[in-house]
């Protein structure tokens, strides 16, 4: 006889419901609520990474847990978890952790490495921009295409053309001065459409139009090298401008050359940096700059600065736009390699507008998984219905288009509609000065629209498809959660009870005891006729203020007294001076005469209130969670596994 294929299923469900128990068993129970071994592994391990794990570590980190769950359980029943302010919170760190989950890694990755090999290179170019202003017109884009279109065909004919034409056509002012000139960059030192323009093309190459966000842009690439990393250099600089006169010129050249003369027979840099440099941010010290690469420093002072072969080694006076320089090579830092930068790579790359590509990478593999659907037929009332008010943000849909709801697309089984269109169209609409073609306000609506949804469904979703995230999403909001409360229960509550706090004191005065110390004064003495004038008058028991008005009647500077009392661990005077009542010296203190009078030790006593307010405080902090802990305990039925914590290895 065959068994039933409704049974089969049945059995095979439940033999795969057995093997998920089997796999990640309980651990722990409080009350009805239950906690896999796997939970308590994670967090275990992320924090015991480097040790060998022993039934001692074990059960320590498992009473921790306990308490830790126990917090948390405290907190969900006093409802802290609905609170708005808890909910702004945790949404607040769930989009910092959600957003590498929302971008094509393997886009981003090929970026970084792409970039990075860029930065192996610095190219020298030039440039003709011709701007777009930044909410263009159909019209405004068009005119400007014309235009450097118009300056490419002359260089077709005259490529050596292209400096006349950049100081007299590019609308970047600098080009009147420089013809276009952008000196040396590498990777990641200008806007992704213009830095891959320039890496694509070789030396002597007149490329473009480039659209960048600035205007197009015509491009000449003059020079290729390898990188040359960065330097870390000290200047001193002597300020001079090329509007002075004559005379302050000619003093600036003898100030700078006498400043390397004194270099030249062996006088400190850094002191001669202090002293003389007008750069007073660098001059305090000792002329040192932070590390700088290619382009980052005006031409004279980054050449000479890379000219240096050898750390220690100077170069100048150098003349730039700033005045006169010398410059001394502290350090070369050559580019770090991959692995190193990586990471703030990809932080770069997540601000830059290349991470654009990884963001429509991502949608469009969404688009496939989720077997997206689009039904662009939808659209058509919107392009009639919707006028020019919209621009000015006082467009109403009428009747009929608010009564649509067609189906737009599909994202797996959820529908988006006409009215769910709408509502984000209506979401939009401001005032502006940018009007643009209905169809084409449509269209880009509509594609903003695909994008953001299929974005929001993804995060909406992040939980299901990824078990990590799900599982620090959890630690952060329990995490919280316990804050809040311990801060609530414990924190706050030992600094605003004062009276608690007091009475804490009193039951434990003896917990915060003074151990034996010295009070003693101190007297730094000039000179050893000084010191011996200062001992006969502490022996014949003078007033400190009699010792100050004779000793000091001639030089303000003979003696001067400070008074300290401290325990034996931190007396300064250990091993010099004897831990006893009675005067001592003269004695070198770090090359300053010192005559030392011990005039009391006292004897052990419990410390005032508000001399160990800090400590009392903390220790106060401490009786209270560990009574609310014993509360906790007694109120919750605590069940921990031992064998399957034991499991763990």
């Amino acid at each position: 006889m065959k068994t039933p294929h409704h049974l089969i299923s049945l059995f095979a469900v439940l033999l795969a419901a057995a093997n998920l128990h089997a796999q990640d068993p309980v651990l722990l129970e409080i009350d009805k609520k239950t906690i896999s071994k796997s939970e308590f592994e994670n967090i275990f391990k992320k924090n015991n990474r480097d040790s060998a794990i022993t039934k001692a570590d074990l059960d320590e980190y498992a009473e921790l847990f306990i308490n830790f769950k126990l917090k948390v359980a405290a907190a969900e029943e006093m409802g802290m978890d609905t609170m708005p302010d808890f909910q702004r919170e945790l949404k607040g760190y769930r989009d910092q952790l959600a957003a590498p989950y929302l971008v094509d890694r393997s886009t981003t990755e090929r970026l970084v490495e792409e970039a990075y090999e860029r930065m192996k290179m610095e190219v020298r170019a030039a440039h003709i921009l011709i701007r777009i202003p930044p909410d263009p017109s159909p019209e405004d884009t068009l005119k400007a295409f014309k235009k450097i279109t118009g300056l490419k065909s002359q260089l077709k004919t005259n490529p050596d053309k292209f400096g006349e034409l950049a100081r007299t056509m590019s609308e970047d002012p600098s080009a009147k001065t420089n013809e276009g000139d952008l000196g040396y960059f590498t990777g990641m030192q200008m806007v992704y459409p213009f830095e891959s323009a320039v890496y694509d093309a070789k030396k002597g190459d007149i490329v473009g139009p480039v659209r960048t966000q600035f205007g197009y842009h015509l491009v000449k690439v003059d020079d290729r090298r390898p990188a040359r990393g960065e330097v870390r250099v000290a200047h001193i600089m002597i300020r001079v401008e090329e509007s002075d006169s004559t005379s302050i010129q000619t003093a600036m050249r003898a100030r700078v050359d006498e400043v390397y003369q004194k270099l030249s027979a062996g006088e400190s840099f850094e002191a001669l940096a202090k002293k003389y440099s007008d750069d007073r941010s660098s001059a305090a010290k000792g002329g040192e700059l932070p590390a700088f690469g290619s382009n980052k420093m005006v031409a004279e002072f980054e050449n000479a600065a890379f000219s240096i072969e050898n750390p220690g080694e100077i170069a100048g006076p150098i003349k730039s736009p700033y005045g006169w320089h010398i410059i001394k090579l502290i350090e070369r830092v050559p580019l770090q390699p991959y692995e190193a930068v990586q990471k703030e790579l990809q932080t770069k790359i997540s601000k830059d507008s290349r991470s654009n590509l990884s963001k429509d990478s991502f949608i469009q593999k969404r688009k496939e998984e989720y077997a997206y659907k689009e039904d662009v037929k939808m659209l058509k009332p919107f392009y009639t219905a919707i006028d020019t008010t919209y621009f000015k943000g006082a467009w109403e849909p009428n009747e009929k288009l608010t009564k649509l709801n067609g189906t737009l697309f599909n994202i797996a089984d959820t529908k988006y509609t006409q009215q769910d269109f709408l509502q984000f169209m209506q979401s939009r609409m401001r005032p502006t000065r940018k009007i643009i073609p209905i169809a084409s306000l449509v269209d880009e609506s509509y594609a903003a629209y695909v994008d953001q949804s299929i974005m929001d469904y993804e995060d909406a979703h992040l939980e299901e498809k990824y078990p990590e995230f799900k599982a620090l999403i959890g630690e952060y909001r329990d995490g919280i959660l316990l804050f809040d409360l311990t801060d609530q229960k414990v924190w706050s509550k030992a600094v605003k009870d004062s009276a608690g706090l007091a009475d804490y004191y009193t039951a434990h005065k003896t917990d915060f005891m003074w151990k034996e110390r010295a009070q003693y004064d101190t007297y730094t003495v000039q000179d050893e006729a000084t010191a011996k004038a200062l001992l006969k008058f502490l022996k014949k028991g003078k007033s400190q203020d009699y010792i100050l008005e004779k000793l000091n009647a001639k030089s303000a500077l003979a003696v001067k007294v400070e008074s300290g009392i401290n325990e034996k661990e931190f007396f300064p005077y250990a091993g010099q001076v004897a831990w006893a009542a009675g005067t001592y010296g003269p004695i070198d203190m770090d090359g300053q005469l010192q005559v030392i009078k011990i005039k009391e030790i006292k004897a052990p006593q419990p410390k005032d209130f508000n001399e160990a307010r800090g400590i009392i405080t903390a220790a106060y902090q401490n009786y209270l969670e560990q009574e609310w802990i014993s509360f906790l305990r007694s109120s919750h039925e605590v069940k921990l596994h031992k064998e399957v914590l034991y499991d763990i290895q």
